[in-house]
Parts: C-alpha cells; structure tokens; sequence
C-alpha cells in the first residue's frame, strides 16, 4: 500500500477490505489522489502526503477534476467537509489558505 493511501485510510478509520466512498459522489472509490499535486504547486515534502491534501475518488473523477485549477476549490471545499462530518481533525488554516490560493 503507497504511503499516502495509507495515511488516508488510517485517517479515516479504514482498513483494506472496506467499502471506501468517493467524497465527490459516494460510489466506490478506485483512488486516493493528491488535490494538489507537485505539477499544481504543491509542495511534495510538506503538503503531498497530509490528509487535508489527499482524497478518494473514482478513476473517473479523477480524470475529470485532477490536475485542473478550475476544480481545486471545489475539491478543497468537499473534501474539508467530508473530513470534517467524519470526525477527522484537520488543519482549518490549510484548506483556508489553499481556497484562498485557487480562487485568485
């Protein structure tokens, strides 16, 4: 198991026979992706592997809104919330300031 989706499954409670949700339209996720990534400015040694950055998402989300500046808000703003209604402690600063980062 890659290191980040462990992190996220650990974060969330889950463990590798569980029924894992997409965050965007609760159908089973196949990935849990990084919102941003190295090649949209996301600092790979800081930001790359920490919960409020990585969500789950089917093969085809990803595809739609990965990698694509006009979605990052949209993904930030979900994924805060559905780590928030699932009892995950998160940094409110960070999803703060990377909403503030890609509504500029």
């Amino acid at each position: 198991m890659k290191n980040h989706t462990k992190i996220y499954m650990d974060a969330l409670g889950y463990d590798a026979t569980d029924f894992v949700p997409s965050e965007i339209s609760g159908k089973k996720a196949n990935d849990i992706c990084h919102i941003s990534c190295r090649g949209m400015g996301g600092n790979p040694l800081k930001d790359k592997d920490r919960i409020e950055n990585l969500m789950a998402q089917t093969r085809e989300e990803h595809i739609l809104y990965g990698d694509k500046k006009e979605y990052m808000v949209f993904q930030y703003k979900k994924h805060w919330e559905f780590l928030v209604n699932n009892g995950v402690k998160v940094d409110q600063n960070y999803f703060l300031k990377m909403i503030q980062k890609y509504e500029n």
